[in-house]
């Protein structure tokens, strides 16, 4: 790393914008070591990370390959340390930490850890480093991850942290397995520029549309929608960033007239959990910002339709089968770009590149 969080109060790295962090975060030869917001890829290390999650899983059909996989990173181990609830993230990172061999630990509880006896989560973090060459964390406390980063590379044992989920603010991983399926899915269709990408549903406390906004950001002339009850939508600090960047967008709150501008819609569930147990959530009106039948007939043809998951009732069950409905297809992408992370991160990238040209 060309600067190190060693180096570097907390108080004075957590008041630096996140594109200041990002060197603190990087290699020398610019993989990520900490993997913590969306800010840290550029439109170069995104195209890295996804052409070796395509070598990945091409290596991957065959046993010999999926064999030479398995061989890669044996020598580490990774705790998913995960105190929010998950089933997706969690499986898809065990997956990622199967194909390259990488034994794993978990923590999904923290009721049967001794963080019930009062031990504080970074205690706890603290703990699993001891044991483990990586940790994975998804957390409902906003900015967790990142302090945790700083702690770890400031004790006499520092490890890599993946953010697998940050309160309400960043998702990474998330956005990098949206970016990967947007590029698989335009590869044929001239790449990922020039192109719509409609955002509907919860987006005031969707972390994962706040990490893919700010994503789409390094491909040109993608034009970003918003649409949202009032209520929630889109937040200014989302916004200012795209001005910022010169990205054209628009904030509305009908849905069905955007559809047919559409080169991918990015359907959310409401974030109710966030709700502080007033249940405020149930007095807004979502009625219209549901996909069906009907607003398949306004997509066009060569558009898809994406979701993070888990789904409630934002997308009908009868559409599922529509060619352009990737959003299955996304979360299996999400299992190889974690793949590819991991990979990266342990910088064994170099290694599955060689086998994949030799043997293809």
């Amino acid at each position: 790393m060309a600067k190190k969080l060693f180096n570097i109060a907390w108080e004075e790295f957590s008041a630096l914008p996140l594109v200041e962090k990002t060197p603190y975060l990087m290699q020398p030869d610019g993989s990520p070591y900490h993997t913590l917001f969306a800010q840290q890829f550029d439109s170069v290390l995104l195209d890295k990370l996804a052409a070796l999650a395509n070598e990945i899983r091409a290596i991957a059909k065959t046993r010999i390959g999926a064999e030479y996989l398995r061989q890669q990173v044996t020598h580490k181990r990774a705790m998913l340390y995960f105190s929010q609830p998950s089933s997706r993230t969690f499986l898809s990172f065990v997956s990622a930490g199967q194909i390259l061999g990488v034994p794993v630990g978990e923590v999904r509880d923290t009721s049967i850890s001794s963080e019930f006896k009062g031990e504080s989560r970074e205690d706890s973090v603290r703990t699993f480093s001891s044991y483990f060459d990586l940790i994975i964390m998804r957390t409902p406390e906003k900015g967790l991850a990142e302090h945790m980063a700083w702690v770890i590379s400031n004790s006499d044992r520092p490890i890599p942290i993946i953010n697998a989920g940050s309160g309400k603010d960043q998702h990474p991983t998330q956005a990098l397995l949206d970016i990967y399926t947007l590029l698989r899915s335009f590869d044929r269709g001239g790449g990922l520029h020039d192109k719509t990408v409609v955002f509907c549903g919860d987006l005031l406390r969707g972390r994962t549309v706040r990490s893919l906004s700010y994503l789409l950001t390094n491909y040109p002339r993608i034009r970003q929608i918003f649409v949202a009850p009032d209520p929630l939508q889109i937040d200014t600090d989302v916004l200012d960033i795209l001005r910022e960047k010169g990205v054209e967008f628009v904030q509305t709150d009908n849905f069905r007239s955007v559809i047919p501008e559409a080169d991918a819609v990015y359907m959310t569930r409401m974030q109710d959990e966030w709700d502080n147990y007033k249940n405020e959530s149930a007095a807004i009106d979502t009625s219209h910002f549901k996909f069906g039948l009907e607003e398949l007939a306004l997509l066009p043809p060569r558009a898809i339709i994406m979701h993070p998951l888990p789904r409630r009732d934002e997308i009908a069950v009868a559409i599922d089968d529509d060619p352009r409905a990737m959003y299955w297809r996304q979360m299996r992408n999400g299992m190889w770009i974690r793949t590819a992370l991991i990979a990266m991160t342990f910088g064994c990238e170099r290694r599955i590149h060689d086998y994949y040209c030799h043997n293809n």
